[in-house]
């Protein structure tokens, strides 16, 4: 794993960019989805995911729906936003 020395900040909402040459580097385009993991007290690790759509992402929705309970989503409500997203055809995972 190659660590890039660079400094970002958040926004106020808590956004943050990344880099244009790491985007670049690995392949990140507009609309890529990311899996989103804390690591300890030390920061977070964001993990791409493949850009095909969600329908293919079984494994990914699996992951969802067992860990959704510690990050306080209902899977009932879990499972109607996975259910209208693929229902939408939308190819973008934040609307889920």
């Amino acid at each position: 794993m190659k660590q890039y020395p660079k400094i970002v900040q958040s926004d106020s909402r808590g956004q943050i960019v990344i880099p244009k040459d790491i985007r670049q580097e690995l392949g990140i385009a507009d609309g890529t989805g990311f899996l989103m993991y804390t690591v300890a007290d030390e920061g977070i690790l964001l993990k791409v995911i493949p850009a095909e759509p969600l329908q293919k992402q079984e494994k990914i929705i699996k992951e969802l729906s067992e860990n959704s309970g510690k990050v306080r989503i209902s899977k009932a409500n879990l499972d109607r936003s996975v259910k209208r997203y693929k229902a939408s055809g939308v190819n973008r995972l934040e609307e889920i």
